[in-house]
C-alpha cells in the first residue's frame, strides 16, 4: 500500500485495523477527550503508526500534536506525513538529513461524490480522468486525482508556508500506451501558483493501487534544499474546496 509509493530512506508503518498501543500522550489524550469515538480511533491509530515509522529513525515515542487544520507537529530534524481513510491509516517520517518533504495519501478506489470531479479538476484532468477510465477501468482516475493533490499539498505547505487550493496544481499520468493493465505509476504535478518554486514548479509522485486501496505520495529529496527550503515541521496546510479534512 503507501510503501510501495516511497523512496529508500522514508519509514511507513500502517494498518487496517484500529491500534491502541504505544498508547496516547497526556498532551494528545487533552486534544482529542471531547472528539467523537470514530475521529479518537483515527487519531490514536495514525499516532501508533507514526510512533513505530519514527522507531525506525530511531527516535523514541514523543507527542505529535495537531497545529492549524489537523497537521502534525514533526520532532525536529523529521518531516513527514500520516493519512486515513476509511479502514486504512498510516503514517510515514524521514530524516531532513535525507529527505525534504513527504506527503501521502490514502483513498478508497471507489468513484468521487457527484460534482466533486468538477471542483478539484481542470477540463484537460477531468477529461484524462474519463478517457483512462475507459481504457484502465480497474482504477477509479478522479479518486487518484483527488488523492494526488492531496499529497501535493501536505508536501508544499511545510516547505512555503503558503496555502494551496485545487487549482494551484495540475496532475499528469505516466501510464505506458500499450494497453497494459497498470495498478502502480508515477505522476507529475505542475505547480501554478506564482514563485519562487523552492523546488521548481514540477513535482513527482507516486501512486499504486492495492487491496482497494489507492495511494499516493510525493517525497521530495534533501538535495534539492536550499536556504530558502529549511521544512517547518510545525506548518500546517490546506485541503481544496471540496472537502475540509483534518490531517489526523
Amino acid at each position: 500500500m503507501i510503501g510501495g509509493t516511497l523512496p529508500a530512506g522514508v519509514h511507513h508503518a500502517d494498518t487496517r485495523t484500529e491500534l491502541t498501543d504505544p498508547p496516547l500522550h497526556p498532551g494528545e489524550e487533552e486534544y482529542i477527550a471531547l472528539s467523537v469515538d470514530g475521529r479518537r480511533r483515527e487519531f490514536t491509530t495514525t499516532r501508533a503508526c507514526a510512533r513505530r515509522a519514527l522507531a525506525a529513525l530511531g527516535i523514541a515515542s514523543v507527542p505529535i500534536l495537531p497545529g492549524v487544520r489537523g497537521a502534525p507537529q514533526w520532532p525536529a530534524g523529521v518531516v513527514g506525513s500520516m493519512t486515513h481513510c476509511t479502514g486504512y491509516r498510516a503514517a510515514a517520517v524521514a530524516s531532513t538529513a535525507d529527505t525534504l518533504t513527504v506527503g501521502i495519501d490514502a483513498e478508497v478506489n471507489e468513484p468521487l461524490p457527484d460534482g466533486v470531479l468538477e471542483a478539484v479538476s481542470f477540463p484537460h484532468e477531468a477529461a484524462a480522468v474519463h478517457a483512462l477510465g475507459r481504457t484502465q477501468p480497474q482504477v477509479r482516475w478522479d479518486r487518484l486525482l483527488f488523492s494526488a493533490k492531496e499529497s501535493v499539498y501536505k508536501a508544499w505547505f511545510p516547505l512555503t508556508e503558503r496555502f494551496l487550493t485545487f487549482e494551484d496544481a495540475r496532475i499528469t499520468w505516466d501510464v505506458p500506451g500499450d494497453g497494459r493493465t497498470v495498478t502502480a505509476g508515477r505522476f507529475t504535478a505542475e505547480l501554478l501558483v506564482g514563485g519562487p518554486w523552492p523546488t521548481g514548479r514540477l513535482l513527482p509522485g507516486r501512486w499504486n493501487l492495492q487491496d482497494g486501496l489507492l495511494c499516493t505520495s510525493i517525497v521530495l529529496p534533501a538535495r534539492l534544499r536550499t536556504p530558502a527550503t529549511t521544512p517547518n515541521p510545525t506548518a500546517t496546510h490546506t485541503t481544496g474546496p471540496s472537502e475540509d479534512k483534518e490531517y489526523t
